[in-house]
């Protein structure tokens, strides 16, 4: 049997496995042991256990658990919550705009977590009840939170650009920064239908009433914990200079540690005795402007995060450890860090990060024993030479088979999958690895949504109310999938969208 027969049987094998129900990492794991096996005799056997040592010198991993805490730390103390009050009574007097002001939720939430389907968790539980409450327009709301979910994995930090870096030796940085402009183009043709839609025809998103909007300009009275504020800008200041060596320390891991612990504890102890210290000033302000307050924290730790990192003063998983930090401590400054939050935190970041590790480890494998049958160059010589395939025309059939694979598969799973042998065939035909990644992610998140099974679909089946029914929920989607559709294009026609702010930053 030929080298090309033998990957088409591995990959026609994976999938069968897949279909029978079968965990992803299972199948994949399986197809390479067991191919390994047949083709190397024992030999073969180092090949996943290579894979699995490799992973674990793969410094980077250690962002995704920051990343994935860190979302599930504001999502389990309800900053989420003010967020969509924020959105709620600054867009309400817009047409449509709760609807709109939820899309700039999902947008945050992005920012906050990275997982498509953190976003649709906290759009289906918190604002879909709200706007349907307010009588929108139920197939309208529901298309809503399922394509303000997508934007999830291109927002940066997205954890699944973090896991295709990792696959296709990219730096995340520039994938990041490449998923900005798309991301918020995106959103921004989110924002501009559903408002066209609503001035047309009001009744599909009525605006906020007079007399609820009056209620928001009741004055709240906000103290300020000086002390805190004193201590938080003090800390900034020093580590600036620390930075910039107008600070002497000594060297060596143990004085990083014990200026790391001073901190903590100067911290602490500033906390617990803030108010005995009594550097306290009350302001006086109209309430809807204390959910602005609220609404710009996920924005102060975003930026927290990512400053650093594109000015090169911490490394990726320095600032995801800050972006942890820096949320920890948001939520145990607005008094929300109990002990079971903490808990449900941590338990569900071990729960993701798990799985993500198993993926990879076969999908290594599977891709090691792909590079030694040399499947990626007969593949290229079949479609180039032998059928004589326009390259872009591979790279649409590339992306119409992530249609096809989402109606059963996440994104995770059909990247890893496709990866050994997608990402070497892009390369070798000439295409753009970092713009190519963005392909990746939104031709994934429209195959989420495309009946009749797309998984965004199922999953708001589940946890929307009853009276949404998956015929609403079908036919809600259909407008946002023909705009995401629209913004793939674009960005395959205008790669430089997705490459403009990469090149800037890190062309200097």
């Amino acid at each position: 049997m030929s080298y090309e027969a033998i990957a088409l049987f591995m990959f026609a094998s994976m999938m069968l496995m897949l279909f029978t129900g079968q965990r992803v990492f299972g199948a994949i794991g399986a197809v390479a042991a067991a191919a390994a096996l047949m083709l190397w005799g024992t030999g073969g056997s180092d090949i996943p256990f290579s894979a699995a040592m490799k992973l674990m010198k793969w410094y980077p991993l250690l962002t995704l658990p920051m990343f994935i805490f860190m979302g599930y730390v504001l999502s389990e103390s309800r900053i989420a919550d003010d967020l969509y009050r924020m959105f709620h009574v600054w867009m309400g007097s817009v047409s449509g705009g709760l609807a709109i002001g939820t899309i700039g939720l999902m947008v945050l939430i992005s920012a906050m977590n990275g997982l498509s389907v953190a976003g649709m968790a906290i759009g289906a539980t918190i604002a879909l009840p709200e706007l349907l409450k307010r009588g929108y327009d139920k197939r309208m709301v529901t298309g809503v939170i399922q394509a303000g979910s997508s934007l999830g994995i291109l927002v940066p930090p997205s954890v699944v650009l973090v896991l295709y870096a990792m696959i296709a030796r990219q730096p995340v940085g520039q994938l990041w920064l490449a998923g900005v402009i798309p991301g918020l183009m995106m959103a921004g043709m989110f924002m501009l239908y559903i408002w066209l839609r609503c001035r047309i025809n009001p009744f599909l998103g009525p605006t906020l009433g007079p007399e609820e909007r009056r209620q928001y300009d009741r004055d709240r009275p906000l103290e300020i914990d000086l002390a805190v504020w004193a201590f938080v800008a003090g800390a900034v200041a020093f580590l600036v200079l620390l930075k910039r060596d107008a600070i002497a320390l000594p060297d060596g891991q143990a004085a990083g540690l014990l200026l790391l612990l001073a901190l903590v504890g100067a911290g602490a102890l500033v906390w617990r005795w803030r108010r005995r210290i009594g550097w306290r000033i009350t302001v006086h302000m109209a309430e809807k402007y204390h959910l602005l307050l609220a609404g710009l924290l996920p924005l102060v730790i975003f930026f927290s995060m990512m400053i650093p990192f594109v000015n090169g003063w911490t490394s990726l998983t320095e600032s995801s450890a800050l972006g942890a930090v820096v949320a920890l401590a948001a939520a145990v400054m607005k008094g929300r860090m109990t002990r079971e939050v903490f808990e449900n935190a941590v338990r569900k970041t071990l729960g993701i990060t798990c799985m993500f590790m198993w993926i990879i480890v076969a999908a290594m494998g599977f891709g090691a024993v792909f590079d030694g049958l040399g499947a990626v160059r007969a593949i290229d010589n079949l479609f180039t030479e032998q059928l004589g395939l326009d390259p872009w025309v591979i790279l649409i059939l590339m992306q119409l088979s992530f249609l096809l694979m989402g109606t059963f598969l996440d994104d995770t799973a059909m990247l890893v999958i496709v990866a050994p042998l997608y990402i070497p065939l892009v390369h070798a035909l000439g295409f753009d690895l970092i713009w190519y990644g963005v392909l990746y992610t939104i031709t994934t998140q429209i195959a989420y949504m495309t009946p009749p099974f797309g998984y965004n679909l199922f999953l708001m089946r589940a946890m929307a109310p009853k009276q949404i029914t998956l015929r609403d929920i079908y036919a809600s989607i259909w407008p946002f999938v023909l705009i995401m559709v629209l913004a793939l294009t674009i960005i395959m026609l205008v790669p430089e969208l997705a490459l403009w702010l990469p090149h800037l930053i890190y062309d200097k």
